[in-house]
């Protein structure tokens, strides 16, 4: 049995298989060819934060592989009410086949993980976000590009950690361009770079977009103010002044670069209007491969059991 809590945990080969598996499984759905490779089972998701694409996109998902989704919000069961995360775990993993949670702190992935007695889903944590990524990728495959050369511009957050640990396991060429003092983990950064030793990734961080987009031809940016942060938006807006992904700095790019956003986005802050909303943006499609790469994770991970 896997879990899928964060790249480190997986080798190159594995996450080209999920997403072989995605590109299989998007083509069934757009040539309405119904495959239930999950009949009958069911997923439980824990959602202890609110949440759009990673809702529709797993609930939708695990439907079309032929399972039963539950949606479980914090506020709705126990866990909301301080029931210990092992408690919950054993119980939902006796009555499920497989749990997906959106949470804050990473550890308490962790422990869900330890004791579920099924695969576990990261779908979120304050660390790491690599569902997303594994989105991201497809979308930067389907739109022809083999060899990413990825700038991130912006909050060294969640994104920014599995992107750096994704390209580490790829052997990618990263460069991530953030304020000083909202730099990526640094735990996740050493790990990246000892990895990056034998994959043959190049990772580079920086204060200077400028320097970060040159002759990219992907490039990634996220919110400047994540849920629970509310209270540092004024202070984030003046931090992150220059951090905006303009034309200015696409025009740095190369010929075919791609915009891509996790979505929501905040345009005039993160992102122009003519940026995320020009011929360069993908991220309604990198919206969608939510759906198509999660399902391929999906089934990678029934067939691991």
């Amino acid at each position: 049995m896997r879990h899928f809590i964060s790249f480190e945990d997986f080798s190159r080969d594995e996450i080209l298989e999920i997403i072989k598996l995605s590109k299989k499984i998007k083509a069934e759905l757009k040539n309405d060819v119904k495959i239930p490779h999950l009949n009958g089972k069911v997923l439980a998701m824990i959602f202890e934060k609110s949440s759009t694409r990673t809702r529709v996109s797993f609930e939708t998902g695990f439907y079309q592989l032929g399972g039963h989704p539950i949606f479980l919000s914090s506020r709705d069961i126990q866990l909301g009410r301080g029931e210990p995360i092992r408690d919950t775990a054993k119980v939902i993993s006796s009555m499920s086949n497989m749990i997906m949670i959106r949470t804050f702190g990473h550890d308490r992935i962790l422990e869900l993980a330890k004791y579920s007695a099924v695969p576990v889903i990261n779908g979120l944590t304050d660390l790491c976000h690599p569902a997303q990524i594994l989105a991201d990728y497809l979308t930067i495959i389907e739109n022809g590009i083999e060899n990413p050369i990825i700038s991130y511009v912006g909050d060294g957050n969640n994104m920014a950690n599995s992107l750096i640990m994704f390209s580490a396991i790829m052997g990618f060429e990263i460069r991530v361009a953030t304020p000083i003092g909202y730099e990526p983990n640094n735990q996740i950064i050493q790990k990246a770079k000892n990895i990056a030793i034998n994959s043959g990734a190049k990772i580079e961080l920086f204060n200077s977009p400028v320097e970060a987009v040159k002759n990219s031809n992907v490039v990634i940016t996220d919110t400047w103010i994540s849920m629970g942060m509310e209270d540092e938006k004024e202070q984030r807006i003046k931090d992150f002044t220059g951090y905006i992904v303009d034309d200015n700095l696409m025009s740095l790019t190369s010929e075919n670069s791609i915009f891509l956003h996790c979505l929501p986005a905040y345009r005039g802050y993160e992102v122009s209007e003519s940026v995320i909303d020009g011929e360069k943006s993908k991220i309604y499609q990198e919206a969608e491969n939510r759906l198509h790469a999660q399902k391929g994770l999906i089934v990678w991970l029934n067939n691991k059991i």
